[in-house]
């Protein structure tokens, strides 16, 4: 028999506290749960003798998302829920076809964080499929979860920094600026937008970023800047180079945004949608933008803002030491329904058992969806899992042509990124059960 709840998730920064933490819930209530990364390779049992009762995905847009994170990894299941992780979108995602949760997508059940997200998606996926339940990552906040992030003297000592120093952290969203023209073409293909353009902008407002950042540590050597890398931005030649030339400069990509916002003193950012996850906390924050950010690509959380757009302005946040918040409490309530009395970890396992034991809400896979199991996946995926583990460098095969080779590589990387070390998860879990 299979387990009452599979989920999969595709970013460990991203998702996985919150994962763990549902996952503790459902076993307190009593539930089998299990948890599978996107890039791992398909489990036959799923499809035949162990298959789930329900699946929770971590995104649903279309009948091509419907169909690689559902039915090519348990096949046919009418009880599909979306964690729905890329919720607060720029003006260009909430206006295009690809990220309004179209097709028969639409028949699977959407969590919304707020009422914003729930009103912009009932534009084509039913009511009875569209639920706010808030958002997990924001009930780490809470007072029963104090002690569950490392404190500042563990982090300090876990990655060689001064804990005396003043913690600035920048989070970037940066994702783009690095990529080869080769993933630009993928994203734009699969979501019909521009990503050249924002890689463009991206580009030039990491590089000024940097020389600003640059201009500062210099002349404020007592002062930390630890860049938090977003999860797609894990090459990029600049911050090795920064790093190597200040001391006073980290780059660090592990443990949630969270954890470091907690850390810190003061949070600097582009776009980064963790912008709830700094004004839930109480800390500071400042909006540095070298260059005006186009509608297009600013998140909706972010209308109005109050930015820094030159050095000057940037030297003069950190040199207030408590700047305003740049945007409104009234706006980020919109998008987040943060009730300390009602933590969303539990609102997001009522819906999960009011699915498992209700007959189905919606058919996903009824009429206007073609299933297609991709063979080639399923054997690629276990060709570059035994590459990654046995670290084979693809670019050992010299007599393969150099985009295939550009391209497993990358995806070896992702793998390698995305991977949990044994007994990971289960130890996240018994930590998350002492606090729930």
């Amino acid at each position: 028999m299979g387990p009452d709840f599979l989920i999969l998730y595709e970013h460990i920064v991203r998702e996985l506290d919150c994962d763990a933490l549902l996952m503790a819930e459902l076993r307190r209530r009593g539930y089998t749960v299990e948890l599978r990364q996107l890039m791992q390779p398909k489990k036959l049992s799923y499809f035949l003798w162990r298959k789930p009762k329900v699946i929770v995905t971590s995104a649903m847009y279309n009948n091509e998302t419907l169909n690689s994170f559902v039915y090519n990894n348990v096949g046919r299941l009418d009880k599909v829920v979306n964690l729905h992780w890329e919720e607060v979108l720029s003006k260009e995602q909430e206006e295009s076809e690809f990220y309004g949760l179209t097709q028969n997508a639409a028949k699977c059940v959407h969590i919304c964080w707020g009422p914003a997200a729930r009103e912009r998606i009932l534009r084509t996926v039913p009511e009875r499929n569209a639920v706010i339940t808030g958002a997990m990552q924001l009930d780490f906040l809470l007072p029963q979860f104090e002690g569950f992030y490392l404190s500042r003297r563990q982090l300090a000592e876990q990655f060689g920094l001064d804990p005396e120093k003043r913690w600035l952290l920048y989070v970037s969203s940066f994702s783009c600026a690095w990529m080869d023209d080769q993933e630009v073409s993928e994203l734009e293909s699969m979501t019909d937008l521009n990503f050249k353009d924002f890689k463009a902008v991206g580009r030039r407002s990491m590089e000024v970023t940097l020389d600003w950042f640059r201009r500062y540590l210099a002349s404020h050597p007592d002062q930390l800047l630890i860049y938090r890398p977003h999860p797609s931005e894990w090459q990029s030649p600049p911050l090795m180079e920064m790093q190597r030339q200040y001391a006073n400069f980290r780059v660090i990509s592990d443990y949630s945004v969270k954890q470091w916002v907690q850390a810190s003193d003061l949070v600097i950012t582009w776009m980064s949608t963790s912008l709830a996850e700094i004004f839930f906390s109480g800390k500071g924050c400042i909006v540095l933008r070298p260059e005006p950010l186009h509608d297009d690509y600013d998140p909706v959380i972010y209308r109005e803002v109050e930015a820094a757009d030159s050095y000057e302005k940037l030297e003069a946040a950190l040199e207030a030491g408590d700047p305003p918040f740049p945007v409104s409490e009234q706006l980020l309530r919109q998008h987040y329904s943060f009730l300390p009395e009602a933590p969303a970890y539990r609102r997001v396992a009522d819906l999960l058992e009011q699915v498992l034991r209700e007959p189905p809400r919606d058919h996903p896979f009824s009429e206007g969806y073609t299933p297609h199991f991709n063979k080639l996946k399923f054997v690629s995926l276990i060709g570059l899992n035994l590459m990654a583990r046995l670290k084979i460098n693809p670019y050992w095969f010299r007599f393969l042509p150099k985009r295939f080779l550009d391209a497993t590589s990358r995806m070896i990387g992702y793998i390698n990124k995305a991977r949990l070390a044994p007994g990971q998860l289960e130890q996240l879990i018994a930590r998350m059960q002492r606090y729930i």
